[in-house]
């Protein structure tokens, strides 16, 4: 147990876990006792930060998927739970800004893929884990998000209005 909160006996899910934020969320909860379940599209980054988890005594299972697209989020939510039995947290982390030159320089492919990775893969995550948490008795689902969705961004504003969108999801 560290700093008052105790996660023994729980299992988190953490996209993006691999580098930055989520993969600070994955050492911080493993430290508070946690099990983790390390997700990112890299097989490597994912054993390599499995392995680290691990050595620190915790249960870690590399688990890489593309969770843009649904068909992977489907195969990652049952080789989860196969695995670890069971899902107490769900950190939707994975995010991206796409570079583009101007707004009208946009195209359908990078709108698309900004939507898929900050709004459509949580969501089917979040139906996923969440309706099983439901049954099982509760559990918990983070969803990271930016100040860009609450005020918008000129030089992001596809990954602004993914994340605002990921904001009402949230509350719903």
């Amino acid at each position: 147990m560290t700093d008052g909160f105790d996660l023994s006996g729980r299992t988190a899910l953490i996209t993006g876990a691999t580098r930055g934020i989520g993969r600070a969320i994955a050492a911080r909860l493993a430290a508070a006792g946690a099990d983790i379940i390390v997700t990112s599209r890299k097989a490597d980054a994912c054993e390599q930060t499995a392995a680290e988890i691990a050595a620190s005594g915790r249960r870690a299972y590399a688990l890489p998927a593309n969770v843009n697209r649904w068909s992977e989020c489907d195969g990652l939510v049952a080789q989860a739970y196969g695995a670890a039995g069971r899902i107490d947290i769900l950190v939707n982390n994975a995010g991206s800004s796409l570079r583009y030159d101007s707004v009208d320089s946009i195209g359908e492919e990078l709108f698309d893929k900004t939507i898929a990775l900050n709004l459509k893969g949580p969501f089917r995550l979040s139906a996923l884990i969440g309706s099983r948490m439901a049954a099982d008795g509760g559990g918990n689902i983070v969803n990271i998000s930016t100040i860009s969705a609450q005020i918008g961004a000129g030089h992001a504003i596809v990954y602004a209005a993914a994340k605002a969108g990921l904001n009402n999801l949230t509350k719903s």
